[in-house]
């Protein structure tokens, strides 16, 4: 209904098939960043070549409908939003499982997709962080604030305690920092001053 109504209807497209794949594209790499030049490899692997311009409006119809939410790319040193790629999030978690369906291996997924949500609720900008060759899976600014999220499954061993925290650890300013899993005991509160909450406890806090 979405697409037929909301999109292929509004905008006089008449290639169903490009557009269905595209959305089957943006579902199977939700989480993932995402370049339209990228997304015209893909294409071509289809059978359907778009150019990057044609692949750019088609996006842009898709967030017109509220279908998916971008996230662009900020570099924290340069303090400047990257022109191309970001990523691509479902509103709907049903919508997304529906296209693709559901596979244990997209639960981190999933959990990004949650986070991402809640901070697009709650008012704040947000963006997938760049610190050199690190990522920083959200930066979420309002009101001149900002908070810096990292979003994983689990906390399993002290090599991933290590890649989540300490990714935070090298952003150099005072602003508040997250790891988000989904540890159903927490095998730490803060690390080196860096709060650790569950998914249930970061969906219930009202930034």
């Amino acid at each position: 209904t979405i697409l037929f109504r909301d999109i292929l209807s509004r905008y006089e497209i008449r290639d169903v098939g490009f557009l269905s794949n595209l959305v089957h594209f943006l579902a199977d790499n939700t989480g993932n960043i995402t370049v339209a030049k990228r997304i015209s490899d893909y294409m071509k692997t289809m059978g359907d070549s778009k150019t990057v311009s044609v692949i750019l409006n088609y996006l842009h119809y898709l967030r017109d409908a509220y279908l998916v939410i971008f996230a662009p790319r900020y570099d924290i040193q340069g303090k400047k939003v990257f022109e191309q790629g970001g990523k691509y999030y479902f509103q709907d978690h049903g919508l997304r499982n529906s296209e693709v369906g559901f596979k244990p291996d997209d639960i981190g997924k999933l959990v990004e997709t949650c986070v991402f949500n809640h901070l697009t609720a709650r008012g704040f900008s947000v963006y997938v962080g760049v610190l050199k060759n690190l990522e920083i899976d959200f930066i979420a600014e309002k009101q001149g604030e900002k908070i810096y999220v990292q979003a994983t499954y689990l906390l399993a061993g002290e090599k991933v305690i290590e890649r989540e925290f300490g990714n935070l650890l090298k952003i150099k300013d005072q602003y508040p920092k997250y790891v988000v899993s989904m540890n159903p005991i927490k095998t730490t509160t803060s690390y080196q001053g860096i709060k650790h909450l569950t998914l249930l406890e970061f969906l219930q806090t009202d930034f």
